[in-house]
């Protein structure tokens, strides 16, 4: 085993720190829906004018 255990409330430590400091995932679903309502918004301004 290696030379430093963390016990229960060490390895809750390590985790969560790891989640604060992770950059948040790219969501390629979410990106897709944020760029097609912009597409929509610009192409109903368009036929409006």
């Amino acid at each position: 085993m290696g030379k430093y255990q963390l016990d229960t409330k060490g390895k809750v430590a390590v985790t969560k720190f790891h989640e604060k400091h992770m950059p948040a995932k790219f969501d390629k679903k979410q990106q897709l829906e944020k760029i097609r309502a912009e597409y929509l918004k610009k192409k109903q301004k368009q036929t409006d004018k």
